[in-house]
């Protein structure tokens, strides 16, 4: 496999490389029903996927009219999540396999994530990709969270890369969009089905509109002109 072509790879997290939004709902449910007594559903958490966790946290603090201070609801939602993540997190397969391939061929690499570092180190320790994936950015590093560009920028400043150099693996349309801003290529997973026809999404370079359910390693090899 060849590494003349310059190009990185910066990887958004959940529900790009593991499936962890389910303990995001679950940990976010919990910690509304002891806030609020909102009741919090699965279409419900539909709506935040790809908005960082301090953001979200800062809108329902304001919606809800929650005492608790943003930094206060953050340590509480990483408590619960990460008490779910240590316990189950699964990594999908074909992406797995891109990672190791692309650590192979000596492919400069990045997570790029919404969620605090603490959950980010914790996921990749638990699944064992912290072992080709050793450059992270967590929002709360940044000024601005996705659809900004700026955790996308901060990961290529991360790796010595221009950005038209990277590509990005995004599952959520505000990731899509902060990838397009940072002037980098994207490719696109949906984690929501009904998501795929986002406006978003139409500028990637490569668009899975069925998800992880289509998405192969060789077909992204292939956009990036590796395989």
């Amino acid at each position: 496999m060849s590494t003349s072509s310059g190009t990185s790879v910066i990887f958004d997290l959940d529900g790009t490389l593991v499936d962890s939004e389910p303990n995001y709902y679950e940990a976010s449910r919990a910690l509304l029903a002891q806030y609020t007594e909102r009741a919090f559903t699965w279409a419900d958490n539909e709506q935040y996927v790809g908005i960082s966790s301090h953001e979200t946290l800062a809108l329902w603090k304001r919606e809800y009219g929650i005492a608790a201070t943003v930094t206060e609801l953050l340590a509480d939602l990483d408590r619960r999540y990460l008490a779910l993540a240590r316990a189950s997190t699964p990594v999908y397969p074909e992406m797995r396999k891109l990672v190791e391939r692309l650590h192979d061929a000596g492919v400069p690499m990045a997570v790029a994530s919404g969620s605090s570092r603490a959950a980010i180190e914790a996921i990749l320790s638990g699944t064992g990709l912290d072992a080709q994936l050793t450059t992270l950015v967590s929002a709360e590093e940044v000024p601005h969270g996705k659809p900004a560009p700026d955790v996308f920028l901060a990961a290529a400043d991360l790796l010595g890369a221009s950005p038209a150099d990277c590509v990005v693996f995004e599952d959520a349309a505000p990731g899509a969009a902060a990838a397009h801003a940072a002037g980098m290529r994207c490719v696109a997973i949906p984690y929501v089905a009904a998501h795929a026809d986002d406006p978003a999404f139409a500028r990637s370079e490569l668009l899975f509109r069925g998800g992880q359910q289509e998405f192969t390693a060789q077909a992204a090899l292939d956009v990036l002109r590796l395989g």
